[in-house]
Formats: structure tokens, C-alpha cells, sequence
């Protein structure tokens, strides 16, 4: 479930069902403010979600700008919007994801070293992202026959052989249960992309086009306002999208784990200091996050454009505009322009702010 204004599942008001844009729509100026009605069209420009992973996501990526433009123009009801759809995903617990590509010597080191991956190498002299984009589409164009029989292969051989890579063996018999061994997206998540094991607090930033499947774990989510995917693994074959268009729209970056995770910042928006910010590279939105011990309090400065706030850890009260409200896990409010908030922990609060401005 998301938290916004998009007109698919949209967010709707507690007490009377009305739809969040349906609200937005009738109170535009106060509520999004003259900045960001001009700079984001009069939307909500950003979509926060929780997400509860027990089961691998699919392996995808979401399309820049200007596929989305000709995707959703030539086909609106599966793309439905013209929109892209950089993300962030901030930890909750434990989270494992697969997250942009390898270092290309881990990769390299792979494809020619390990003999059943051979096969997958394309006839380039030289090892180069064009190289990698040509593998992962021979990967998913491959038989299910071929793609089953490779993982029995790299089953047997020795893990000193894989070298710092070792952990593939550990997650390719999970993988193959949770889905099957004829799964391409077993190959291409294991052997090009970097798997990442977070803790609470720990953030990745996804750009667009760029892959990424999420493994387990709780997190918080947030993403510019888009329903735009396009999915090839982890998923039967029939809601796989068309691989041609998958391979042709990945981009590089980011190419190793370190440059996939997004830290915290000092927020000059807190009174009190005891929030942090999470502000990845777009224009769309920022994440605050606030922490507070039994009896404490902070205060968010006024934003220039709206917010989305939402609690997940704790109790207190939320002070805005007047007005006193409980606040606990599980809460949600949107906040509009102009307004400052205050938290007041109970027996603690942990709680998230997605603003635009």
C-alpha cells in the first residue's frame, strides 16, 4: 500500500473515504503551495510505502522519462503514466536486496573463469557494459532446460572456486525453492548484481533503470510518482515483459555495492536534532527521519510543499496547525504547505516525513 495521491490505490481521508487527490484537487494552493504546484504539476510528486518482504520481489527495473513516455503513449493501460520512477528503500530490520550491478572485474572474473557460465559470453574482445547487457539477455533468453542445468553445474563446484563471490551457493538452492531452477533471474541477480545484507537504518538509492530485486525484510519505500515497471525474473514466464526491451533500457550505474547505498545527513528542518535526512540524488522528494526516547519532543520547520508522515515504532502526539492528534505505529497524515509539526513520544516514536518543496 502506498501513501499518496496517485489515482491507482490512492490514499483517502479516515473519516469520510474522500481520495486524497479528490482533496488536493479542491484545495490545491493550500495544501501543495504555489512552489510546488508549478514545479510538479499540481501532484503529490512522490509515492511512500511499507513493504513486508518474505518472499524474493520480482527482478526488474523501472523505465527512465522517455521511455516512459513512448511506453505509456503506446501503451497506457500497462504503463500509466509518462513518469519515471527513481527509489529509495530504507531498512526497517534485517533487509536483504540485489541492488545495481557488481564490480564488472567480479563479474568478468565469473563469465570467463567459471566454465558453465562460458556459454553466456558474447564475442566481444573486450569485457564492457555492452558485453553485460548482451549476457544477462542470452541469460534470459535461454531455455528453461539450459537455465536449470547451469545451476546444477555451478552447484558442484567448489566454493573456493567462487572466491569472494562464495555466497552464491549459500542463496541459489533459496532462490530455486522460492521460485524454480528454470528461473533465469536465479543467474542474473546471483552472478552480475550485488546482494546486500542491511540493518535498520541502512538506505539504497535505485535510479531508473537500473535492477534491483528485494529479498526479505521490512522497509520503508519511497519512489517519484509512477506505476511503471518492467519485470524479467523471480516471476513466471508469462508476466515476464519483453527482454529485448528489458536488456535495451538498462543503464550502468550503480556498478558496486558501495555506490548503491544512500546515507543520512544533519537536517537543518529539525528544531531539536533529533532527525535525519535521507536526500538522493532527484528532485522529487527528500525523507526525514526522527527518533525519540519516551518523553521527548521535536520540532519539523515549515516545508515549502507537502509531506506525507507516517509512524512505524512507538506512541505520542502529533501537533499541527492547532490541532492535537494521537500518533502511533501505523498512523498516516498528510501535512500541507506551510505547516510546522511537532512529535511528542509517549514510550517512544519512530516516524518518517517524505516532503517535496
Amino acid at each position: 500500500m502506498w501513501m499518496g495521491d496517485y489515482p491507482i490505490l490512492p490514499a483517502k481521508d479516515l473519516k469520510t473515504g474522500t481520495e486524497l487527490h479528490q482533496i488536493i484537487d479542491e484545495n490545491k494552493e493550500q495544501l501543495l503551495g504555489k512552489n510546488s504546484i508549478d514545479k510538479f504539476d499540481g501532484v503529490v510528486p512522490f509515492l511512500p510505502k511499507i513493504l513486508s518482504i518474505s518472499k524474493a520481489l520480482p527482478l526488474q527495473i523501472h523505465p527512465n522519462k522517455k521511455l516512459s513516455e513512448k511506453l505509456h503513449k503506446e501503451n497506457p493501460e500497462k504503463y500509466p503514466d509518462p513518469n519515471h520512477k527513481p527509489e529509495i528503500a530504507i531498512a526497517l530490520g534485517p533487509f536483504e536486496a540485489f541492488a545495481g550491478w557488481k564490480d564488472q572485474k567480479d563479474i568478468q572474473s565469473l563469465f570467463t573463469g567459471v566454465s558453465p557460465l562460458k556459454k553466456f559470453l558474447p564475442k566481444h574482445a573486450q569485457f564492457d557494459h555492452e558485453t553485460l547487457k548482451q549476457i544477462c539477455l542470452n541469460i534470459l533468453k535461454a531455455s528453461d532446460e539450459e537455465i536449470a542445468t547451469t545451476q546444477e553445474e555451478l552447484a558442484k563446484i567448489p566454493k573456493e572456486d567462487y572466491g569472494n563471490q562464495a555466497y552464491i551457493l549459500d542463496l541459489l538452492p533459496r532462490l530455486q525453492k522460492q521460485y524454480s531452477k528454470e528461473d533465469p533471474g536465479n543467474l542474473v541477480a546471483l552472478l552480475t548484481m550485488n546482494f546486500l545484507n542491511l540493518s535498520a537504518g541502512d538506505a539504497i538509492y535505485i535510479p531508473a533503470d537500473a535492477p534491483h530485486a528485494y529479498l526479505s525484510g521490512d522497509i520503508v519505500e519511497c519512489m517519484a510518482r509512477s506505476n511503471n515497471v518492467l519485470n524479467t525474473g523471480f516471476c513466471p514466464r508469462a508476466e515476464r515483459d519483453n527482454l529485448e526491451l528489458f536488456t535495451s533500457a538498462l543503464t550502468f550505474g550503480p556498478h558496486n555495492a558501495d555506490e548503491v547505498l544512500l546515507g543520512t545527513r544533519k537536517t537543518d528542518r529539525s528544531k531539536n536534532g533529533k532527525t535525519s535526512e535521507y536526500a538522493p540524488p532527484m528532485s522529487e522528494f527528500n525523507m526525514l527521519k526522527t527518533n525519540l526516547k519516551g518523553g521527548e519532543k521535536e520540532t519539523i520547520k515549515a516545508i515549502d510543499g507537502p509531506s506525507v508522515v507516517f509512524a512505524t515504532g512507538g506512541s505520542g502526539k502529533l501537533v499541527a496547525d492547532g490541532q492535537t492528534h494521537d500518533f502511533k505505529e501505523g498512523y498516516i497524515f498528510f501535512v500541507g504547505y506551510g505547516v510546522e509539526v511537532v512529535y511528542e513520544a509517549t514510550d517512544g516514536l519512530e516516524v518518517y516525513q517524505a516532503y517535496a518543496e
